[in-house]
């Protein structure tokens, strides 16, 4: 059962930007934490990678409107380095970001594809509990015929890092259901420190990519890494999946839509006035209307029709399903 803990704004939040689509998500992301959140007191980092030898080109921001809009929403963009992934996992970033945090400071990293939509001070982190995003698919790992099935791996990687497995287990789900295992979406995790958490992420993911574990033979970890690693951190540092109360980020108070043609097609209709109201004052419009997607979903209405092809109640099961009727109408847009 999750802990009672007063709703406090005393922690710095972290995104991801660089040169790409991410700058304009990030415009977006500050936007909306500043409309729907105004009690909160922390510091907005929007990390950016530097150029270096993990990268062919340059991916730090160095468009100077969408540098003047973060500033203007007092996000403080913050340089870091990659030394061990970059342009290879771009996921990475997420890990190698925390060590450029304040020490000690308790942070929420959120993907940059994400819309504040509610109080965020409101939210009763125990950031001595870490937990992370409840809202996934069983998407790793994928065993093999001959095996070993979830329970073999999973335990294989708990051993390895000297892990309790067994405590780590939803014993109300059935035995070989990936529902069982500790899993997470990498959309939003949080701790104490990011440093320390950094750290040991760095570290488990090091050694889940590159060390010899038989078990994870035929496993793929590209583009899985991240939410592999992360239940581990997690666990090592006394979290769960029962850490904050359900119904708040990923609910009522956060929204990843992870691309914005899903966004129109399957969020609600207050996630969709969020998004158009922050995007509507002119000094933040001009920039976001240089990223096709926004322009034409945004500003140019398509993303109404991206909608009225959906009842938004009553939505296909499976994404692909809604990635091919929104592709079959000539509107994917990414």
């Amino acid at each position: 059962m999750a802990r009672n803990r007063a709703p406090n704004s005393s922690f710095n939040i972290v995104i991801i930007g660089q040169n790409n689509r991410l700058q304009y998500e990030a415009v977006l992301f500050a936007a909306s934490l500043r409309h729907t959140s105004p009690d909160f007191q922390g510091r907005l980092f929007v990390a950016t990678p530097q150029p270096g030898p993990k990268w062919r080109n340059d991916p730090s921001i160095r468009n100077a409107d969408v540098l003047k809009a973060l500033k203007q929403l007092d996000a403080e963009v913050l340089p870091f380095e990659n030394r061990v992934f970059g342009e290879a996992f771009p996921y990475g970033n997420k890990i190698e970001a925390l060590a450029a945090l304040p020490e000690g400071e308790p942070f929420v990293f959120f993907d940059t594809d994400t819309l504040i939509t509610g109080d965020l001070a409101s939210v009763p982190f125990d950031f001595d509990r870490p937990s992370a995003s409840l809202r996934c698919e069983g998407t790793w790992p994928n065993p093999t015929l001959y095996g070993p099935g979830h329970d073999g791996i999973w335990k294989a990687l708990y051993d390895r890092f000297g892990l309790d497995f067994e405590s780590s287990l939803d014993l109300s789900q059935p035995e070989g259901y990936w529902r069982r295992y500790l899993y997470f979406n990498a959309g939003y995790f949080y701790y104490r420190c990011p440093r320390v958490f950094g750290q040991r992420y760095l570290d488990y993911a090091k050694t889940i990519r590159w060390e010899d574990i038989p078990e994870l033979a035929g496993q793929s970890l590209d583009p899985w890494l991240d939410q592999v690693a992360l239940p581990l951190v997690i666990h090592s540092f006394g979290g769960g999946r029962d850490a904050l109360p359900s119904g708040l980020l990923d609910g009522s108070i956060s929204c990843h839509y992870r691309l914005f043609p899903l966004l129109y097609a399957r969020e609600s209709d207050h996630v969709i006035d969020v998004l158009e109201t922050v995007a509507a004052p002119n000094k933040f419009k001009k920039v976001l209307k240089n990223y096709e997607p926004m322009k034409k979903l945004i500003f140019q209405n398509k993303g109404e029709k991206v909608r009225a092809l959906f009842d938004q109640d009553n939505l296909p099961r499976k994404e692909q399903a809604i990635r091919n009727r929104i592709k079959s109408a000539g509107l994917w847009l990414r």
